[in-house]
Formats: structure tokens, C-alpha cells, sequence
């Protein structure tokens, strides 16, 4: 059952919560997508469906979202000491864009099987790449 409720109390529900939205520090550097309206799965689901487009994002993922989030929150005594990441694509461009954006040292490790256009692609930002082990 649901029950439907009024924009004043939606405001009290989640006013803070969409205020904390838009002051996101990931607004620095993420791009507003597209929102795309899917008509099989509307179809199928007798809804409309909509699919968000982060593969518009700078890095092709919606992975930066997180990861410039996180580091942007870090102390200035933490982002000095900089910051490592594992990673072998979506998360290790995340990463790097968002301590190049952030003007901190970044060593990302990327396994040894790690296709050469990911590694390409995470060497783009300028971070320390260090390649080791199968995963």
C-alpha cells in the first residue's frame, strides 16, 4: 500500500537530503547526463523507464561519482600523503581524475593482464601506475 503525501511534507522527507545532493563536492567535476527514456522497458514493465547516461561522464563511468567524493572529503594532511588505489579500469580513471582535479599524488596498481587501452586510458590523469600481479 502506499500513501500519498504532500510537497510540503516531501520537502520535510527529503529537503536535506536533496540539499546535500546538489552541494556535493562530485559537481566539481561530474557532468549532468542525460536521462533517456527506454521504450522496451517501459514496455515491459508497463512503466516508464528511464536509464541514467554516466557513460557521458569525463571517465565513461559513473565510478568517478564516487571516487572524487571520497577524495575531495579527505583531510589536507591526507590528501599530502596522497592517495593508492587498486583498480584495473573504471575505479582507476575515477581515482585519477580526481587527484589530478585535486592536485594530489595518486598511484594507482593495475594488474599485468589489464588491457593496454585502460591502462592508457588511467595514464591520461599523470598518476603513479604501478603494474603487478594476474588480478
Amino acid at each position: 500500500m502506499t500513501k500519498d503525501i504532500s510537497n510540503n511534507q516531501a520537502n520535510d522527507i527529503f529537503g536535506d537530503y536533496i540539499e546535500a545532493i546538489e552541494q556535493c563536492k562530485v559537481y566539481e567535476v561530474a557532468v549532468v547526463t542525460a536521462l533517456e527514456s527506454t521504450t522496451y522497458l517501459s514496455s515491459r514493465f508497463g512503466q516508464q523507464v528511464f536509464l541514467k547516461r554516466e557513460d557521458q561522464q569525463p571517465v565513461f563511468s559513473f565510478k568517478l561519482r564516487g571516487a572524487y567524493n571520497k577524495i575531495a572529503l579527505l583531510s589536507d594532511k591526507q590528501k599530502q600523503a596522497g592517495i593508492v588505489a587498486a583498480s584495473a579500469g573504471n575505479h582507476a580513471q575515477g581515482v585519477a581524475l580526481a587527484a589530478k582535479k585535486l592536485s594530489i599524488n595518486a598511484t594507482i596498481v593495475m594488474p599485468l593482464t589489464t588491457p593496454l587501452i585502460k591502462v592508457k586510458a588511467v595514464a591520461l590523469f599523470n598518476p603513479n601506475i604501478v603494474r603487478h600481479g594476474d588480478t
